[in-house]
């Protein structure tokens, strides 16, 4: 790679032959080497920008989404307690097994469930995260409570990953059907099948190797999925091996077509510092979907990209770009925000998970906001 040195060159070179020999596990240790231990698809975690603020009761949660509905603009969310209290719902561990393996996953029931059929948010953690630390991180749960969603957390494994990696970058595991898209599609259906879920309100998101998946999720399962988030993520097929994965991840490359029929709405996010999984990336992503949605049969053939822009700044926070494409009739169906100043961690997350940013725009409510906008049909 141009402007490696003689060291690295040879690592991944290593790597590559690692590869091609099917020592998966081996070849992600050596780029770790190569890298100085930081593991494949997402960086070290970000020191906590501010002390965890305790006692947070429901009641300031309450506060803090009825000023952000009645006034319309992104603020900081509090942080969520270091200990009780706790969402209200139920966080229950299950596994699925197919003829790929068998992956383990943790889902969040809200109290509110009951007879109403609710929505479904799939959630795709980065590598070395685990479901509990990714949902601590994002705040998932607490949304799912206050907005009365269920949400699942698919684990990698690390027999098929040594750093939890999601294997977003495998040719083998970009495919309908088929190695890990069949495990968490099929992970996304046993919950469906379990649970009253509005099946027009399915949604997948991840960060990271879990953004990179949830956009090859997106791709494979337009079917299943109504919408899909990606944060720090890449194009869907951006890199059919290790190697191409880490040259995307630093470069920016343009990923395969994805079918006309798989560009279901998208909303991005992104730091304009992140130097593990670039920026141009979300650049490619945006390219990727919308020539996708151009060139199929929703509004007659055509998406209308007229594109309406933002800025905003988080109040002790960072800044921010927000850019809107909508289609024909005018509907926002892809969203991408730009978070300034900002590296490769969850912006608006908790700093009680991992890789995370408490400075920026809250991406986990900016998403479930979006997808809730979203039912299947929208486009």
């Amino acid at each position: 790679m141009n402007g490696m040195n003689d060291p690295m060159q040879e690592r991944m070179a290593e790597a590559a032959r690692l590869t091609r020999a099917g020592r998966l596990m081996e070849a992600t240790e050596t780029i770790q080497r190569a890298l100085g231990g930081m593991p494949a698809g997402i960086s070290a975690p970000a020191a906590p920008v501010e002390p965890p603020i305790g006692g947070v009761a429901d009641s300031r949660w309450a506060a803090w989404r009825n000023k952000r509905s009645a006034t319309g603009t992104p603020v900081r969310a509090p942080e969520a307690p270091p200990e009780v209290p706790k969402p209200a719902g139920q966080f229950v561990a299950g596994a699925y097994t197919n003829a790929a393996g068998t992956r383990t996953y943790k889902v969040y029931i809200p109290s509110a469930y009951g007879e109403r059929a609710l929505p479904l948010v799939v959630m795709l953690h980065g590598c070395t995260q685990t479901a509990s630390e990714f949902a601590a991180g994002t705040r998932m749960n607490w949304l799912a409570e206050g907005e009365a969603f269920l949400v699942v957390y698919p684990e990698q494994a690390p027999g098929a990953n040594g750093s939890k990696c999601w294997n977003w970058f495998q040719a083998t595991d970009q495919r309908r059907g088929a190695g890990e898209p069949s495990l968490i599609a099929g992970i996304t259906q046993q919950i469906m099948n379990a649970y009253h879920i509005d099946r027009n309100r399915v949604y997948v998101a991840g960060l990271s190797a879990g953004g990179a998946m949830a956009t090859v999720m997106a791709a494979t399962y337009p079917d299943l999925y109504a919408a899909v988030g990606v944060h720090s993520g890449l194009a869907y097929a951006a890199a059919h091996d290790l190697p191409s994965g880490f040259a995307a991840m630093r470069r920016g490359t343009p990923g395969q077509a994805v079918p006309p029929a798989g560009a279901i709405p998208l909303i991005v996010f992104h730091g304009d510092r992140d130097a593990t999984v670039v920026p141009a990336n979300a650049d490619r992503l945006l390219d990727q979907w919308l020539q996708a949605a151009g060139a199929g049969a929703h509004n007659g053939g055509h998406l209308a990209h007229m594109v309406t822009a933002e800025a905003g700044q988080v109040p002790g926070g960072h800044a921010y770009t927000r850019e809107i494409y909508h289609d024909a009739g005018g509907r926002p169906v892809v969203e991408k925000w730009t978070v300034h100043e900002a590296g490769h961690a969850w912006s608006g997350g908790s700093s009680h998970g991992s890789y995370t940013d408490p400075r920026g725009p809250d991406a986990s409510a900016e998403m479930v906001r979006f997808f809730l906008e979203h039912p299947r049909g929208g486009w």
